[in-house]
This record gives C-alpha cells, sequence and structure tokens, in this order.
C-alpha cells in the first residue's frame, strides 16, 4: 500500500518541480503592484508619474511601468458623462508620459478620440432615438392593456419612464449600442498595450 500524500506535500512537490523563480520574475511579482498603486494614484490624486518613477532603479522602473500602464489602459471608457471625459483625458495624458514611442501612442489614441467623438455624436443621437421608440411601444403596449381591461384609456396617465420593465429594457438596448464601441475601443486598447 502506498503512502497517503497530505495536500502540503504535493504542493510542495509541484513547486519543486517548477524549479527556482529567476531574478526577472521576482522583479515582476514585486514591482508590478507597486506600478498599479502608482497608476491608482495617479488616477485618483494626480501624482507626478515622473518624480515617481525617478525614485526607483532601471532594472524595476520597467515593471512598475508596465503594472501602470496595465490600470491606465483599463481605465479608457466610453465617454458617458463629463466625469469620464475628464477621466479619459487624465489617462491618456499618463500613458504618454510612460510611453517612449510618442507617435505609436498618439496615432492610437486618434483612432480612440474618433470613437468618443462618433459616440458623443452619432451614438447620442442613435441613443435618443432609441429611447424614444422604445418608450412608444411601451406606451401603446401599456395603452392596450388598460383598454383591454378598462375597456377605456380616458383618465389614466402612463408614466413609462418610471415601469421597472421599461428601465430594464433600456439599459438592455442601451448595452446593445455601446457594445459596438466596446468593442472597437477595446481593440485599441489591445494595440495601445503593444506599442513601446
Amino acid at each position: 500500500m502506498g503512502d497517503i500524500k497530505s495536500a502540503r506535500e504535493i504542493a510542495m512537490e509541484k513547486v519543486e518541480e517548477l524549479g527556482e523563480a529567476t531574478e526577472e520574475e521576482r522583479l515582476r511579482w514585486k514591482y508590478t503592484p507597486q506600478g498599479e498603486e502608482l497608476a491608482a494614484r495617479y488616477i485618483k490624486r494626480g501624482c507626478n508619474l515622473v518624480d515617481e518613477l525617478s525614485k526607483y532603479e532601471e532594472k524595476a522602473r520597467r515593471h512598475i511601468i508596465a503594472g501602470a500602464e496595465d490600470v491606465l489602459i483599463g481605465n479608457i471608457g466610453l465617454p458617458m458623462n463629463d466625469s469620464a471625459r475628464k477621466s479619459n483625458r487624465k489617462v491618456m495624458d499618463g500613458l504618454k508620459t510612460l510611453k517612449s514611442d510618442k507617435v505609436g501612442v498618439e496615432n492610437v489614441f486618434s483612432k480612440m478620440r474618433n470613437i468618443f467623438k462618433h459616440y458623443a455624436e452619432q451614438g447620442e443621437q442613435q441613443r435618443r432615438q432609441a429611447y424614444e421608440s422604445l418608450k412608444a411601444e411601451f406606451t401603446a403596449k401599456i395603452q392596450q392593456a388598460v383598454q383591454q381591461q378598462l375597456g377605456s384609456t380616458m383618465g389614466f396617465k402612463i408614466d413609462v419612464d418610471n415601469q421597472p420593465q421599461f428601465q430594464a429594457e433600456w439599459r438592455k438596448l442601451q448595452i446593445q449600442l455601446d457594445s459596438q464601441y466596446i468593442a472597437l475601443l477595446n481593440e485599441y486598447k489591445q494595440e495601445l498595450r503593444t506599442v513601446s
């Protein structure tokens, strides 16, 4: 009969099989989270990225920048309101500071700005039209239901906007309308990750 091993013994055997971590891996494990924290501080409080990075030696700086870039890129989103627009500008400024290929970064940002502009202009018009169309459709359905129940809609003021079913359908429709923009934006975010 064989020996029964504890979970700890099995885990230790697997760790031994992996071998010793390289210095590069240790640096990445240590400094990437610090870069993520730096990006969060930059977004929330606006710390100076150049000053903060100058506190680290070159070997660590590369990993800190990678962690910060990942967080900054993840914080680029559709400009749904003024706060989101300001946040995008700040994040993009931070990325310009961190990336060495300024032309490559600006090319991707130009594509992103085109999406943002389209979203704000034509997208807003599409959302408004979709909202009005959905509202008219729901109003007609409710009027028909009231007509069938009571025989008349006289004296009934129908406020579709506050109906939970309407709000749920509107959220679904918004997600559907925004998905095309989000898909394209995610493509550009991926492209931005490849720029040095």
